[in-house]
């Protein structure tokens, strides 16, 4: 029988203020020294505490009339009753559980070699993979969800038709969520871009990192990743598909001649085929193309690999400069010409 009421209570109270003071001081001593304790050490203090948490409940059990042992004794006997009647269905569970990972497993291992190889559409391949696994991954859960609770006696057909007018309700309900699942199908399978690819969508440039059924992310050259939902990406331009363009403006002062420093550059930017190994043609002088306020500005264009575009034409303003240096032609620099009226004379 417990004891009185309030002596009982006062004591439980101790047991509970006592425990939560000897938390707060483990806590305390292992956030000032955590540094510089052994992994073993805080081991053993959680270990210390679990046995304090556990010798503090059952005092408490004990105070309030109740006897552990012979509650865990009790919950023993359930549990070997229950082991006993339900053998099989716990073998069959284990059992298509272990098939369940099995097959999990070998979809991942063959996923993963998909797009290992040079070809020519290797990421498109390691795209579609990465997809399949995330796809694979829940078909296979479900399933084996639905033949587990049938192995355990439960009738999965209502679950099926309730899943559906749920999924028709959801439906309705999520129209922008089917947009972006339905956008990620049309993105993966019309090849519109790849992971790897550098891609501008909406303004914002970048390498394609990750593509899912819902979401697209994005990483800029500063490290910044931004996350488009699949049904909000128009536009959006691909650099990777085919070869880019480099192309370089710079300016020339008035007083040259604009004939003669074309042929100098035609003559002399071959050398920059042989310099720049991103170029897939000598590059090209296209003529003037602005008539700036202080100088002629021409144009200079020549084809590059995907994505070498940027470099190229740093790489070609340098050779430029080199050759303008070279020929003494003059590259201008803002000026500004000051008149100054003469009085007028009286008569």
């Amino acid at each position: 029988m417990p004891l009185d009421i309030l002596p009982t209570t006062l004591i439980t109270i101790v047991i509970v203020i006592t425990v939560l003071i000897i938390y707060y001081i483990l806590k305390t001593l292992l956030n000032k020294y955590y540094q510089s304790i052994k992994n073993r050490t805080v081991v053993f203090i959680f270990a210390l505490f679990f046995i304090i948490i556990i010798g503090a409940a059952n005092s408490i059990l004990f105070l309030w009339g109740y006897d552990p042992v012979d509650y865990f004794r009790s919950i023993g006997v359930d549990a070997t009753t229950f082991l006993e009647e339900h053998v099989p269905r716990l073998i069959a569970t284990a059992i298509i559980t272990f098939v369940s990972l099995l097959i999990l497993k070998i979809v991942t291992i063959s996923l993963k070699r998909v797009g290992r190889g040079p070809s020519p559409n290797q990421r498109r391949k390691q795209t579609i993979a990465k997809i399949s696994m995330s796809i694979s991954k829940y078909i296979v859960g479900i399933i084996t969800i639905l033949i587990v609770l049938s192995v355990w006696g439960l009738n999965v057909g209502p679950a099926l038709a309730g899943l559906g007018i749920m999924g028709i309700v959801i439906g309705l309900g999520a129209q922008k969520f089917i947009n972006d699942l339905i956008s990620g199908f049309f993105i993966l399978f019309e090849h519109h871009f790849d992971v790897g690819d550098w891609v501008d969508i909406n303004g914002f440039m970048g390498e394609v990192i990750d593509i899912g059924l819902k979401t697209t992310k994005v990483r800029n050259f500063k490290g910044e990743i931004r996350i488009f939902n699949n049904g909000s990406i128009d536009p959006v331009s691909n650099f990777s598909i085919s070869t880019a363009l480099a192309v370089v403006d710079f300016d020339i002062a008035y007083e040259e001649d604009i004939e003669e420093t074309t042929k100098i550059l035609t003559d002399n930017l071959p050398v920059a085929k042989e310099e720049i190994s991103a170029l897939l043609e000598t590059p090209r002088v296209l003529g003037v193309v602005n008539l700036a306020e202080s100088g002629v500005t021409l144009r200079v264009v020549a084809m590059t690999q995907s994505m070498t575009q940027w470099q190229s034409e740093r790489d070609l303003r340098r050779i430029i400069k080199r050759i303008l240096n070279q020929n003494g032609i003059e590259i201008p620099f803002p000026q500004v010409t000051v008149h100054q009226a003469k009085p007028k004379q009286s008569k």
